[in-house]
């Protein structure tokens, strides 16, 4: 752990400390650069957190939670799955508390809250408490990601935002990444109950450090000199110049740009967490191999997740472009999900290696898309359209967690899953390059 947090400080560092270019090509200096390294490892470890507890489920699942509690196949990915049920409903009030009163009070009590419903998970008996906990677990995360985007949106500017959106979805990756290995450890010497307990205390301790660290607008903090906050809000009021009045939350969530992206997230969604719940699963099932080995194995394509993140947030920030960085690796993330079908279990690490890429490809484009958000849409609604944006994205995780796990589950095998996750993404790839971007 110590490792890794020193690898994110020093990635804190370039990203803070990079030039950019303004609409003239004039090279400018960045200002303010505390700001990243003060702010984006909060960011990242408290986001970090969120997905180490939603994303465990999946090691519990290959490592005997069914047996244990006699759950079946189907009802397995369906309690999986439920977690994003809660996620879809508390998402948009969620949304909107955070950008009219506080992002800093409301991820404070999620964090206490989400830490208690996962190591609640470590002591169920039966399954009707299992799928509670689960629905549980959706509702208190819900607000988190659309609560952090405002909270970016408040102190990062256009040319600094898809940076700083890759640094907190890389909670993601780099989380399923070590927690992949861990789990695996974890579960091997004690089991998959104390897992879920380990696993869910550092929520709980991390609020208290987030509520002492955290503000919710640059004035309100002592480590900015007055210049610095008095440059970031010019900048920021700058950007929202010329941009098309929306009145209110009915007129932005019924845009066609807004829909639209909502469909993007919802059919990616159905990739990725279809991805991430029973990756363990399927690589079990194909390798035939121990849950330690599982979990090495099952860190690979975060590991290229993360490098591909930062290259593309990185790219899109310096061309200023957000859709050109997200549909054509989406379209790579499915063409790579269907080539590893086709090479099937017979050929298992070339089969892996498409796998990994394709992890890759799904969570490079982040960064870009929810930069993409606050540029054509004004602060009066945006924080909303991300609450609702994020809403179907959890929707499509819903039944991509479900569907996939059922498949593999029907069948024995997955290639079902592998076709599944593959329409979905695709289609995904094909809408979002059909969306107009007008700012």
């Amino acid at each position: 752990m110590s490792n890794l947090k020193e690898q994110v400080a020093s990635l804190v560092d370039i990203a803070g400390q990079a030039t950019d270019e303004n609409r003239q090509h004039v090279k400018t200096k960045s200002f303010a650069p505390k700001r990243w390294r003060y702010l984006i490892p909060l960011i990242f470890i408290t986001y970090s957190l969120a997905y180490l507890d939603r994303a465990n489920y999946g090691f519990a699942s290959a490592a005997g939670i069914e047996q244990d509690l006699g759950i079946t196949k189907s009802i397995s990915s369906l309690i999986g799955a439920l977690f994003f049920l809660g996620y879809f409903f508390f998402q948009v009030p969620g949304a909107i508390y955070a950008q009219k009163y506080s992002v800093r009070k409301l991820v404070f009590w999620s964090l206490i809250l989400w830490g208690i419903c996962a190591m609640a998970t470590g002591l169920v008996t039966n399954i009707p408490m299992l799928m509670v906990i689960r629905v549980s677990l959706g509702i208190v995360e819900a607000a988190v990601m659309p609560a952090m985007l405002i909270f970016i949106s408040n102190w990062f500017t256009r040319k600094e935002r898809s940076r700083a959106n890759t640094f907190l979805v890389l909670g993601n990756p780099v989380t399923v990444l070590w927690m992949s290995v861990v789990s695996g450890y974890l579960i091997h010497a004690w089991g998959w109950r104390e897992m879920f307990v380990i696993e869910g205390a550092p929520a709980v301790l991390w609020a208290f450090i987030w509520w002492r660290l955290a503000r919710d607008k640059p004035e309100q903090v002592d480590w900015l000199t007055q210049q610095e906050k008095n440059q970031l809000a010019a900048t920021l009021a700058n950007e929202q110049k010329g941009m098309k009045v929306v009145r209110n939350y009915r007129q932005a969530f019924t845009s066609p740009v807004v829909i639209q992206l909502c469909c993007v997230h919802a059919l990616w969604s159905i990739g990725v967490y279809g991805f991430i719940m029973w990756l363990p699963t399927i690589i079990k099932q194909a390798a035939a191999t121990d849950i330690v080995t599982v979990g090495w194995l099952s860190a690979v394509p975060y590991v290229a997740a993360v490098a591909a993140m930062l290259a593309v947030s990185w790219m899109s920030d310096k061309s200023q472009q957000r859709k050109h960085f997200v549909w054509p690796l989406l379209a790579l993330g499915a063409l790579a999900f269907f080539c590893s079908y086709l090479l099937g279990p017979s050929h298992f690490w070339l089969s892996f290696a498409l796998l990994s890429i394709a992890g890759a490809a799904l969570y490079a484009p982040y960064g870009p898309f929810f930069a993409l958000i606050p540029e054509v849409l004004p602060s009066n609604v945006f924080g909303g359209a991300i609450g609702l944006i994020n809403a179907c994205g959890a929707l499509g995780a819903f039944v991509g967690s479900w569907i996939v796990g059922y498949l593999i589950g029907l069948t024995g095998n997955p290639g079902a899953a592998y076709i599944f996750m593959t329409v979905g993404v695709l289609s995904s790839a094909l809408l979002m390059a059909w969306v107009k971007v007008r700012r």
